[in-house]
């Protein structure tokens, strides 16, 4: 069974920076084998998926809200998917989660559909204040 942590939340004011973890347990190759992903979920919002990674290329795709602030990226042999987070703002507030899944780049595999992921951590909250 795939089980996923994530870490690095807090709290930053706006434009600050933070880096999220989510370490991944069950096998050795998860994140080399699943397409990975973030999403987050905002106070009495809907789930909102913004980055991907596939397995095979690690080619990344955003959605249009964090496109060119935010970074995923991984180490598969720490089994680790990370997200950076540049230039933060009051509306990234949300719980940030990490989720993995086997899905086809471009179609399971995108940005806006990684909270549809099957695996999903327990989530990391992010606070900006202005």
């Amino acid at each position: 069974q795939v089980q996923l942590v994530e870490s690095g939340g807090g709290s930053v004011q706006a434009g600050g920076s933070l880096r999220l973890s989510c370490a991944a347990f069950g096998y050795p190759y998860i994140v080399s084998s699943y397409c990975m992903g973030w999403f987050r979920q905002a106070a009495g919002k809907e789930r909102e998926g913004i980055a991907v990674t596939d397995s095979v290329t690690s080619r990344t795709g955003y959605a249009d809200s964090v496109k060119g602030r935010f970074t995923i990226s991984k180490d598969n042999a720490k089994n680790t998917l990370y997200l950076q987070m540049n230039s933060l703002k009051p509306e990234d507030t949300a719980m940030y989660y990490c989720a993995a899944g086997w899905a086809t780049w471009g179609l399971g595999c995108a940005a806006g559909r990684a909270h549809e992921l099957k695996f999903r951590g327990q989530g990391t909250q992010v606070t900006v204040s202005s």
